[in-house]
């Protein structure tokens, strides 16, 4: 493993937050054609739709409270919401326009009753290393030197990802970007804590997180932990199916 990941020690041990948020807006242009009736969260993955992974692994953290944005298809991600169990599920309707990233996760911003809090993309799978992934995030989380805090994976572990790479780390954990034309080590697996710090001062209507994590990275309170498990891309029809034959060997 990098030397640089060896030296990201966690902070005090802090509980996982019980309220998460989970990014199901976007269009699944790339997940065609299987997106064409239903949503990309509701696409299935080893037999079970793509969002329900990653509320299982919520709930069994310990998470309580869960809000969802919708906007493509919405009503069919809602129906199968209100069929989770186990959870405090809340919608935010993004139905008249997608905000992307940055732009959700300000209009839920007030359903949102933790700080801070877990956000996750609702299409990401991943397989535990030697402890929960999510346990692991949130004992690397100092509040007093964070705004965010990236789970990020290797590329040796970011299994159907075709990227040149996300980030760099320091040795204290900060993250920094890639350089244009060049290759970074880690891949962002999707997850990660927040403050509602990182969005003070947000724009209004559609924008990316890009624009916080920027502005946290100049300021110093942008860090990263390493994913020690496996992480699957899963954005293509392609990628479903060659994670379903990785996960026979496993």
């Amino acid at each position: 493993m990098n030397r640089q990941a060896l030296s990201i020690r966690p902070a005090v041990e802090a509980a996982i937050p019980k309220t998460a948020m989970v990014m199901a807006a976007g269009l699944g242009k790339r997940m065609r054609p299987l997106t064409a009736t239903r949503p990309k969260p509701l696409v299935e993955l080893a037999g079970k739709p793509l969002i329900d992974h990653v509320l299982d692994r919520l709930r069994a953290a310990g998470v309580e409270q869960v809000v969802v944005n919708v906007h493509y298809l919405a009503d069919a991600l809602e129906g199968h919401l209100d069929t989770v169990e186990g959870l405090d599920i809340k919608v935010s309707d993004e139905r008249r326009e997608l905000l992307e990233t940055g732009g959700g996760l300000k209009q839920a911003l007030p359903m949102i009753d933790a700080d801070p809090f877990l956000a996750l993309n609702s299409d990401n799978f991943w397989v535990d290393g030697p402890c929960d992934s999510l346990a692991l995030l949130a004992s690397h989380w100092d509040d007093e030197r964070m705004d965010a805090l990236l789970l990020l994976v290797p590329h040796a572990r970011a299994h159907n990802h075709n990227g040149a790479g996300d980030f760099h780390l320091d040795r204290e954990g900060r993250v920094s970007r890639r350089a244009r034309c060049k290759i970074a080590p880690y891949v962002f697996t999707g997850i990660q804590i927040m403050s509602k710090r990182l969005l003070r001062d947000a724009p209004d209507g559609a924008f990316s997180t890009n624009i916080l994590w920027d502005r946290a990275i100049e300021e110093g309170r942008l860090f990263g932990a390493v994913h020690q498990g496996l992480w699957f891309d899963v954005g293509t029809p392609r990628a479903i199916t060659q994670t379903e034959i990785l996960l026979l060997d496993e």
